[in-house]
């Protein structure tokens, strides 16, 4: 098992966006190193209230999180679970409304590099791409046996594949003719041998595109994700903000989306002079346009070229009560 090591992605902007105040109560849903709650922490004072509660569903993340926190002993509560269920987690330590909520969602560096997880194509392994390992759904499991159009449905929207329907129908054949298809590799030839030369050279590496879809359906990362947001807004206090930073366009999508539906819910007919069907706004999209890493960090962290950081601010008490017609 590898040291874990993870790159924080938009550090400086995601922590000013966050507008961290000392006695404030923040949540990180997917902890990772802790590289973000890090630096949220050096402007927190435990003794006003500061206070940072971690969530990951890696338990090899959530011992690295707790390394990581060894010079702020009294901020950090680190729980091993999916953000999905920040809702229970606060009630159980009693805490009704948080300061702010951060997400940085996908696969971590680590999970990446460590071999014997089975998330990259790069690296021979055991088919896995569990986050949680008590999961007991893996990649093995997805890929030797689920149907032909389960797998086609998933690589086509999960990982934007339009090869999706003859990587589907060989992973079938072949784990017919082999009885299991087992590592990494076995999987990544398959694909390779499926798709085109001329797509191979205009796409970047064959097997990127459904490495990536089976790993979102093993950890079901786009289910959870747009409930789980309209449940974070709810625990914002006042003028609290939710970041979310996403790495592929499944995940920006539904972000933005969800933001765009909290500031302005009105379903009213656009024909009708005032809001009459009551749904009132929960806050405003601070970023009208997402906030994309600087050359520089590109460069240092090739990972972050495809990162995108979206932020919504809740209401303030009162706010947006009156008048939200003219938000449309």
């Amino acid at each position: 098992m590898s040291e874990f090591r993870h790159i924080p992605v938009l550090l400086k902007e995601t922590v000013e966006y966050l507008h961290v105040k000392e006695n404030g109560i923040y949540v990180d849903g997917t902890i990772g190193g802790g590289g973000h709650s890090f630096e949220i922490a050096k402007l927190l004072d435990s003794e006003q209230g500061g206070r940072i509660i971690g969530l990951d569903q890696d338990d090899a993340a959530i011992e690295a999180a707790k390394n990581k926190f060894t010079p702020f002993p009294r901020l950090l509560t680190v729980i091993r679970t999916n953000f999905v269920n920040i809702k229970t987690v606060l009630d159980g330590l009693c805490v009704t409304k948080v300061d702010g909520i951060l997400l940085d969602l996908g696969v971590s560096s680590w999970q990446l590099d460590s071999a014997e997880r089975g998330f990259s194509y790069m690296d021979d392994a055991p088919l896995d791409m569990r986050m949680d390992r008590r999961n007991p759904l893996s990649a093995y499991e997805v890929v030797n046996n689920y149907p032909a159009e389960e797998l086609k449905r998933i690589i086509r929207d999960y990982g934007e594949e339009r090869y999706a329907d003859r990587i589907a129908k060989n992973i079938v054949r072949k784990r017919e003719e082999k009885g299991e298809i087992k590592t990494t590799f076995e999987l990544r030839d398959i694909i390779e041998d499926t798709i085109p030369m001329k797509s191979k050279k205009s796409q970047g590496h064959p097997a990127k595109r459904t490495f990536q879809a089976i790993r979102i359906e093993v950890n079901q990362e786009l289910k959870v994700l747009p409930d789980s947001l309209s449940t974070m807004t709810e625990l914002l206090s006042p003028g609290g903000r939710l970041a979310v930073i996403t790495f592929h366009s499944l995940e920006d999508r539904i972000v933005k989306q969800a933001f765009k539906e909290f500031e302005n819910p009105c379903i009213c007919p656009p024909h009708f002079p005032v809001c009459v069907c009551g749904r009132t706004p929960k806050g405003r999209v601070i970023t009208k346009k997402p906030v994309i890493p600087s050359e520089e960090e590109m460069r240092e962290n090739p990972r972050s070229k495809s990162a995108k950081l979206r932020v919504f601010e809740a209401a303030e008490t009162g706010e947006f009560l009156s008048n939200q017609r003219h938000l449309k």
